[in-house]
């Protein structure tokens, strides 16, 4: 069992608040006003805890930091190129996905992660 933790409470209820999917550090920017005292370590450590626990999703993008988004549910994420803002990509139901990639694989899929990059809609605004 794993002891309780106000700390572990205070960045999941902060995730809880955001839809732009936050930076272990920007958690700690944030989390720092009610734990002055919290390292970055401690709460690098949280996050990982709150992902295996499927409390968060851990989000890794390929040329930057992970993510964090305090939705659990299935669903698909965009990361600009431009910016490296990560959001959720609302589109049709991919939850067939894993059977559809089982069908030609001999082990068994039991999970997908969909990242979905280019120009977000702000950077294209920025563009033209």
């Amino acid at each position: 069992m794993i002891k309780h933790s106000k700390q572990r409470d205070c960045i999941h209820a902060f995730l809880m608040t955001r839809q732009d999917h936050p930076t272990a550090e920007t958690v700690y920017m944030n989390i720092r006003r009610d734990f002055p005292k919290i390292s970055l370590a401690t709460v690098y450590r949280n996050l990982s805890l709150l992902a295996d626990m499927g409390e968060i999703q851990k989000i890794s993008t390929p040329d930057g930091p992970d993510r964090f988004d305090a939705r659990t549910e299935p669903h698909v994420h965009f990361s600009c190129d431009c910016c490296g803002s990560v959001i959720d990509l609302e589109m049709e139901d991919v939850s067939d996905l894993d059977e559809i990639a089982g069908r030609s694989f001999p082990g068994k899929v039991t999970g997908h992660s969909i990242l979905f990059h280019g120009i977000c809609p702000g950077c294209m605004e920025c563009a033209s």
